[in-house]
């Protein structure tokens, strides 16, 4: 029964070969096309409810961190009264008059791609999948949540913890008694998107330790060699996509360390496989 079922295994995984084969490059070019366009358009329908929520948009969630009843500074308040710190006081200009349509705009794609990551991820997967064979995609099952949440989980991160310390240092922090801290809409949504959008990015690192394990380019043994290399990697990644604070570069590198850890797990469980 067994070898029947390998048999017929190799057969199915020929003939999909076979009809791969037929389809020719401007094929796959086409396909591709409509996989790009579907997730163009759920960026943009998203992006375009995102427009018109503009007061809660802006109000709510992209100046929350600016606000005293901003959920990570009562945490921090509540837990004890010496960890209790709130958000910088300053004033957001512009300079331009089309500056605040233009910023509107920007910001509701950049959130209309957060907010459609999901799919855009599972469009991506769908052009990818029909070439893999089916212990392929057994071994990948699952793989467009698990990076969706990793993702979510980066930038809430990224918002909830990132954003609230680091403004709070940016913002506070002066060269000199006669210069007044203070910042322009442009500057502030730039940094915001910075504080949240890399971080769903790097959350994606076991996925990416998975792949890679799987056709042996990485190894347990190879990261775990290695990690005191990842270490300083991990630490110049955190100060470049966060301010010169030492807190707020520990608070973006010991949840990514951690995830090293995780993927080093990974990949000792997702050894490649002779058959595969």
């Amino acid at each position: 029964m067994k070898k029947l079922f390998k048999k017929k295994e190799k057969s199915t995984e020929v003939k999909k070969a076979e009809v791969e084969a037929e389809m020719g490059f401007l094929d796959h070019l086409e396909q591709l096309r409509w996989h790009i366009l579907r997730s163009f358009a759920a960026v943009f329908v998203i992006g375009i409810a995102v427009f018109i929520a503009k007061d809660f948009v802006f109000g709510t969630i992209i100046f929350g961190p600016l606000k005293e009843s901003f959920p990570t500074f009562q945490m921090f308040c509540t837990l004890a009264e010496s960890m209790c710190f709130g958000p910088p006081k300053m004033q957001l200009d512009t300079i331009n008059i089309g500056e605040q349509f233009i910023i509107h705009i920007k910001s509701s794609i950049m959130i209309g791609f957060i907010c459609s990551f999901p799919y855009v991820f599972w469009e991506i997967w769908r052009f990818v999948k029909p070439g893999l064979y089916d212990k392929e995609k057994k071994y990948t099952r699952g793989v467009v949540v698990i990076a969706s949440l990793l993702f979510i989980s980066g930038v809430l991160f990224g918002y909830f913890i990132i954003s609230p310390f680091a403004l709070n240092f940016l913002g506070n922090y002066t060269v000199a008694e006669n210069v007044e801290s203070g910042g322009t809409l442009a500057s502030y949504i730039t940094y915001m998107f910075m504080f949240t959008l890399p971080t769903g990015i790097i959350f994606q690192l076991p996925i990416v330790v998975y792949f890679l394990s799987k056709i042996g380019l990485v190894t347990p043994e190879f990261m775990k060699k290695y990690r005191r290399h990842a270490i300083v990697v991990i630490l110049i990644l955190a100060a470049i996509i966060t301010p010169p604070d030492i807190i707020t570069q520990f608070l973006i590198g010991i949840p990514v360390y951690f995830l090293y850890e995780i993927s080093i797990i990974i990949s000792k469980r997702v050894q490649p496989d002779p058959d595969f």
